[in-house]
């Protein structure tokens, strides 16, 4: 188990992401992936309140995770994160915006309590102040136990807890951003924001769409609604080195290429939890094979230098 950031919340090294759950996993292999997930010692469970609902119209996996819940009288045990700014009809972080939020998401999510709030993505027509105003005010309500950033630029981010710090209000203990083997432009700035205010990271896309499952290959067809945004990483200079070497030392280690790229991942500064998703039992199986991943030095520089642009 890890902590993020500066709080009581330990969580499993790898994040289950959610985003699938009613999209490309329907409520039977939702329910699967969940039970297998906490069997093979995972408690971090990610969604957000949008997810879905650009295929299903609706917060489908907020309401697949909460009668799961219910169903399985777990709550406790979990550590459940949603996001509150991107759904239609509650877009942004106006005061107002997130009261309603938070509320309809407590009530897909069967839960009287959240235990991190991501910011979904950065408001900037809305004062920072106003925000975590709001924000302060779940945490002292006991609706929400931790906030975190998702999506934030260095500058604002850096900006939002000054702010929080200036005038008591409760903080941002995490950021969300994109970030994995052959996506590292958080490595600067952004980095060190999160590292100086004793932040933790728990990146999306950590799979690059899949593309760091070594699956996506020249001329293989992969049936994925992913595929065709995975398949552009082909068309880099070091999207196919990366997958050489992430084949390479997961064949040394017997253990799934997917399993590597979230331990190299898990290793990286700052780096909590990566987040990651599977549509069924399949391809969890990696994602818990890899929070007991441990990589040494060789395996993380052959990694490194074969994944820089």
């Amino acid at each position: 188990m890890r902590v993020i950031g500066q709080t009581d919340l330990s969580v499993f090294p790898v994040a289950l992401g959610t985003n699938v759950f009613g999209w490309t996993a329907g409520k039977q292999d939702a329910f699967a992936v969940l039970d297998a997930y906490v069997e093979g010692g995972g408690n971090f469970i990610d969604t957000a309140d949008v997810y879905p609902h650009w295929a299903t119209g609706e917060p489908t996996s907020e309401l697949i995770i909460g009668e799961w819940l219910q169903e399985r009288g777990n709550r406790e045990s979990i550590v459940l994160a949603t996001k509150v700014g991107m759904l239609e009809g509650v877009r942004g972080l106006a005061p107002d915006t997130i009261r309603t939020a938070v509320e309809g998401s407590l009530r897909r999510l069967r839960t009287d309590y959240i235990d991190l709030y991501w910011a979904h993505v950065d408001d900037r027509d809305t004062p920072l102040a106003d925000t975590l105003g709001a924000l302060d005010a779940l945490v002292r309500e006991g609706k929400v136990r931790h906030i975190g950033a998702s999506n934030y630029e260095a500058d604002r981010l850096a900006e939002a807890l000054k702010v929080s710090d200036d005038a008591g209000l409760a903080r941002y203990v995490a950021l969300q951003q994109h970030y994995n083997l052959v996506e590292r432009g958080y490595e600067g700035e952004l980095r060190d924001v999160v590292a100086r205010e004793g932040l933790s990271s728990t990146p999306w896309s950590s799979l690059a769409r899949g593309f760091l499952t070594g699956k996506y290959r020249p001329g293989v067809t992969i049936d994925s609604p992913r595929a065709e945004r995975a398949r552009e990483y082909l068309d880099t200079e070091h999207g196919p080195r990366t997958v050489e070497a992430l084949v390479r030392v997961a064949s040394a280690r017997g253990v799934e290429p997917a399993s590597v790229a979230l331990a190299w991942l898990a290793a990286q500064p700052t780096v909590t939890a990566p987040i990651a998703s599977a549509r069924d039992v399949g391809q969890l199986r990696p994602l818990l094979e890899a929070a007991a991943l441990k990589l040494d030095a060789d395996e993380l520089r052959v990694l490194d230098e074969a994944s820089r642009p």
